[in-house]
Parts: C-alpha cells; structure tokens; sequence
C-alpha cells in the first residue's frame, strides 16, 4: 500500500489530484492545468469570433467568466480531457449508449474517472486489484472486484459522471509490485474532514478530560482542606471534653475528700469514748472478779490453815463429831460465800 501514489485535497485542486493518482505521479500541477485552461478559453473565442465581432453572442461571450477554470482551482472536464491526451489516453462516458452496447465487465477496465458537484476522483486497476484513490480519503481504499460494480452503480444513483479511461496507462512502481503479490487491508481509510474532526474532538474530550481531572484535583484538595479543618475542630472539642471531664474528676475527688475527712473527724469524737467507756467497765468488772477471787481464796486458805494443826493430834470420837460438824458447818459458810459471790457476779454482769 505505501507504493501506492495517493494526492491528497488541498484547496479545490480535485482535478490536479484525480489526474496525478490516476497517472500515479506528480505530473500535472495547477500551473500547467491554468495554461491548458486558457489555451481552451482562446480556441472557443476564436469559434466565437467567426460570427463577428460586433454580435451580441461574441460580446456576451467576452463577459462572461471562464467555463473551464476558476480561482478556486476548479478544471472542467476538457481540460481534463486535454490533459489526459497529452498521454495518449482518452475518455468514454461509462453510461453512454456506445459504452453499454459493448457490454464490457468493469473489471476489465484499466481506471474510471468521477464526477459530483466539480469533485474529481479516480478508481485505478494497480496489478489485480482495485483501489479508490479518491483525494478526500486519508489513503487508498481497497475495492474487490465484486464490490466493483455495486460502488460504481452506487455512484451513478448519488448522481456522479463516471468516464472510462482508454488507452496504455504509464508505467509505475505500484503497478510493478502489485503484479507480483496481493495486499490485504484490515482498516479502511476515512474521509479527511471525518479523521479532523475525529481528531479535534479527541482533542476537546483530552482537554475536557484535562478540565475535569484538573476539577477533581481542585475538588479533592479543597475537600481534604475541609476534612483538615473538620479533624482540626474535632480534636480542639476533644481536648475541651478531656479538660472539662478532669476538671470535674478533679472536683469529684475533692468533694470526696472533704466527705471523708468530715466523716473521720466524726468518728475520731465518738469512737474513742465508747472505746474508753467499755475499758473502764471491763476493768471495773475484772478488777471485781479478782477481788473477789482473792478473798475467797485467803479464806480458804485460813479455813485449811486451822484444819492442820487438828489433824496432826488424835482425835478422839467426840472431837472428830465436832471436828465433822465444824466442817459441815464451814464447808456450809463457804457454800453460802459461793452462793452469794455468784449471785454478787451475776448482777455485776448483768449490770455491764
């Protein structure tokens, strides 16, 4: 495809590209195609000429602009047709009724030359295939030779002239290299104005892409700032509740303190005196019972200090009476003392 000569538009210079991609060569230029223009301007004056030059169809003729050229850079199809001579080739219209009773296949054709609305354009037969070399395409367009008929019968419908080239195209190096192999095309070309546009709306959804990711950048930085200023308002209300809860564990502790030392000063006023006044009643009731079991025991001890001397001596059956009574009779004082101190610690406990 790369050894394919391909024009593409520039300004309204269809019919330069049409006949350089046809010949595959750059071998017209605006310059030469202006000159073949007004050599056909000066051939038509001189027919026009010959009814006078006084006549009203000359001097119309003579104001009127040129049929063949413009300064867009327009060429009527005469001046392709004389540019095309110059080669030895000539031009027969595809739909005409000479064409249509020679019955001939397209496909054996050589090239075919479009019209619409002074657009031109060529499909050209390169070895053994065909290719639309149309200048609005951003490269050639492989055509089957299936789809060969239906494109051109296509064309006709949308209004195109189609002209047949007749005669020995020059010789070329895409002829040359697509005789000897076949190409294969995954990805058909595009028309200029539609890769353009393509182009700039890649380059506005870049930009716009631009816009927006520069938005969420502005966005996200302007929301972190809120979020910094959020957390640093939480962390001033936090560090207040922290203050405030240790000012008022603060006060709770000291509130608890006064309470207990209120509540020590209390008991240290009451405790100490009921302590002092059950010592004073223990002692008064144990120094009671010592007292108590002091006397007892000196009187015993009296009571068996007089009965020894009478057991060293014999006692005769009249003393051991009296001396039997006289211990009934003691060891009854002694129970009777017994009774009475128990009955004296019964009180003294029932008084405390």
């Amino acid at each position: 495809m790369e050894s394919i000569f391909h024009e593409k538009q520039e300004g309204s210079l269809c019919a330069q590209h049409c006949l350089n991609n046809l010949l595959q060569g750059e071998y017209f230029t605006p310059v030469e195609l202006s000159s073949i223009a007004h050599q056909l301007d000066e051939e038509e004056r001189m027919r026009m000429a010959e009814g006078g030059l006084t006549s009203v169809e000359y001097r119309t003729f003579l104001q009127q602009p040129s049929g063949n050229m413009d300064d867009s850079g327009f060429f009527s199809i005469q001046v392709i047709s004389n540019a095309l001579g110059v080669w030895g080739l000539e031009l027969v219209l595809f739909n005409s009724p000479e064409y249509q009773r020679l019955m001939i296949d397209p496909i054996n054709e050589k090239a075919f030359i479009c019209n619409y609305k002074e657009h031109w354009f060529t499909v050209r037969k390169l070895g053994q295939q065909w290719f639309n070399l149309n200048s609005l395409l951003t490269g050639p367009e492989l055509i089957s030779d299936t789809y060969l008929a239906l494109f051109l019968a296509q064309l006709q419908q949308e209004g195109y002239s189609i002209f047949v080239i007749r005669g020995n195209l020059p010789d070329c190096e895409a002829e040359q290299i697509l005789r000897l192999m076949r190409v294969e095309q995954r990805q058909r070309p595009k028309l200029i104005g539609e890769e353009a546009a393509q182009s700039s709306s890649g380059q506005a959804a870049a930009d716009r892409g631009m816009s927006v990711q520069h938005m969420l950048e502005v966005g996200q930085g302007l929301e972190e700032g809120v979020i910094d200023e959020d957390e640093e308002e939480l962390r001033k209300a936090l560090a207040l509740s922290r203050q405030d809860m240790e000012v008022e564990d603060e006060e709770a502790d000291l509130r608890r303190a006064i309470q207990l030392s209120m509540l020590g000063a209390a008991g240290s006023s009451q405790v100490p005196e009921t302590k002092d006044e059950g010592q004073v009643k223990l002692s008064e009731s144990t120094a009671n019972e010592k007292l108590t079991a002091e006397e007892l025991r000196k009187k015993r001890q009296a009571y068996f200090d007089r009965q020894s001397p009478q057991n060293a001596q014999a006692p005769t059956p009249q003393q051991q009476d009296s001396q039997s009574t006289g211990a009934l009779a003691g060891s009854a004082e002694l129970g009777e003392r017994d009774s009475k101190q128990d009955t004296v610690d019964t009180e003294t406990k029932q008084s405390q």
